[in-house]
């Protein structure tokens, strides 16, 4: 029988029993196992730049929980407040679309096209062709401030028609984006609002690379964004400065919404970008920015005006360490793609 050297009592040390050695060596393993699992914190990757703005270094994002983003996440069909959440393979999304597809509907798909963006804009384009709402009358709405990146005119299929509405020079990112929802607001006013019936904005650096069909139309459609998809009401980065308009309390969410890809019945869109607008303009009068600029003022107006429709992250996609499962990657964001890159790959693909 050996001795544990660490037990004594004045007298001198005491022998153990062979129980006795077995019951401290599993108590050493289980403190052992607890101090090593504490040790485990995830880290994540994220090229969003949501994650940039709040201060995260990049691909530094904790959370309190494991995350394989690999596993499949559960498919709900149904938000809490009962508008279908969209899947493009279930059997819903199929019936949508063989009761709509017989009938006529005008819709518009709006893109700014502004500064170096014209690079993507035929890609966008001839995929849209392909892919989206195939079989009904569909109108792109091209914003730029350089008509000129369209030329030569792309030859478009049958009830398909391209309108170039040109608008002042907005250099860099940010600004773009600050400016976003007064152009819509704008164009739907006119001549949007008396040509079509649906208006989706959709950022220019995307494709479309499967089937987009009537499954998307509602009143307002909104698009879960895909690498906060099935992550808790935590970690979304809705604005949380309270002197901001777009400002989200603790309590108030239910998901996050990406800006890539929004729409709905137009007089629903005009009132979305208007509102958006107004409070845009009154933290501008105040010098008040919001951190995820035109993203943070859409899911503040989505959580006063629940969507309709909100569509799975399959109709916004890219791939990073964050994003979700999906089984078919409807619409990639190629810009978006690009940030997720390191150097070597962001050379590679020439982002």
């Amino acid at each position: 029988m050996a001795l544990f050297p660490f037990c004594k009592t004045p007298t001198g040390p005491v022998r153990m029993s062979r129980m006795q050695l077995v019951l401290c060596c599993f108590l050493l393993s289980l403190i052992i196992y607890f101090l090593h699992g504490r040790k485990a914190a995830v880290s994540v990757e994220s090229a969003h730049p949501i994650f940039h703005a709040f201060g995260m270094e990049r691909g530094r994002m904790k959370t309190d929980m494991t995350v394989v983003r690999a596993a499949k996440l559960p498919t709900p069909v149904e938000t809490p407040w009962g508008a279908p959440l969209v899947w493009g393979g279930t059997r819903n999304s199929e019936w949508r679309r063989a009761k709509l597809a017989q009938q006529e509907i005008r819709i518009g798909l709006l893109a700014l096209v502004v500064g170096t963006y014209a690079q993507f804009i035929r890609r966008f384009l001839s995929s849209a062709e392909t892919h989206f709402l195939p079989g009904q009358m569909v109108t792109y709405y091209i914003l730029t401030d350089n008509p000129r990146s369209l030329d030569p005119p792309m030859e478009l299929g049958p009830d398909r028609q391209m309108k170039v509405l040109p608008v002042a020079e907005l250099p860099g990112w940010e600004r773009l984006a600050q400016r976003r929802m007064f152009l819509l607001a704008d164009a739907i006013r006119n001549p949007i609002g008396h040509e079509v019936e649906y208006i989706f904005c959709a950022d220019i650096d995307q494709e479309f690379m499967a089937p987009v069909g009537e499954e998307i139309l509602g009143d307002v459609v909104a698009t879960l964004h895909p690498e906060l998809y099935g992550m808790p009401r935590n970690a979304f980065p809705y604005e949380v400065d309270e002197v901001s308009s777009a400002c989200v309390e603790e309590d108030e969410g239910d998901y996050y919404y990406t800006s890539e890809l929004y729409g709905g019945l137009v007089s629903e869109m005009y009132k979305l970008a208007r509102a958006c607008s107004l409070l845009i303009l009154q933290d501008q009068s105040n010098g008040v920015r919001a951190r995820g600029l035109e993203e943070s003022y859409l899911n503040r107006y989505l959580i006063d005006h629940r969507p309709t429709c909100v569509l799975s992250p399959e109709y916004s996609w890219w791939d990073s360490g964050l994003a979700a499962y999906v089984p078919i990657q409807r619409i990639v964001s190629w810009g978006r793609q690009c940030e997720a890159y390191d150097k070597q790959k962001r050379e590679e693909h020439r982002c």
